[in-house]
């Protein structure tokens, strides 16, 4: 399954350089809820892979938050992350 990179989990003052918000094609919370713990990965156009796990809804529109092993670059935003089953 595929989803979109859209944001750096960030507030007014900081960023979390390892968090990200993802849109997975749901559209309520409660869908998006279904993904908790699924294994995420965003594939470099260098071919490198970084993997993340998804920990929680974000707001009430569909959207999750993902925790990486490591950053994604900034780069990442706005292109497509491969969700395992």
């Amino acid at each position: 399954m595929k989803g979109l990179v859209i944001q750096f989990r960030r507030g007014r003052h900081t960023v979390e350089e390892k968090h990200f918000i993802l849109d997975l094609g749901s559209k309520t919370r409660k869908d998006a809820e279904k993904f908790i713990g699924k294994e995420v990965s965003w594939k470099s156009s260098g071919g490198k892979v970084i993997k993340g796990k998804v920990s929680s809804a974000h707001g009430n529109k569909g959207l999750v938050r993902a925790i990486f092993e490591k950053g994604l670059p900034g780069q990442s935003i706005g292109t497509e992350i491969e969700v395992k089953s």
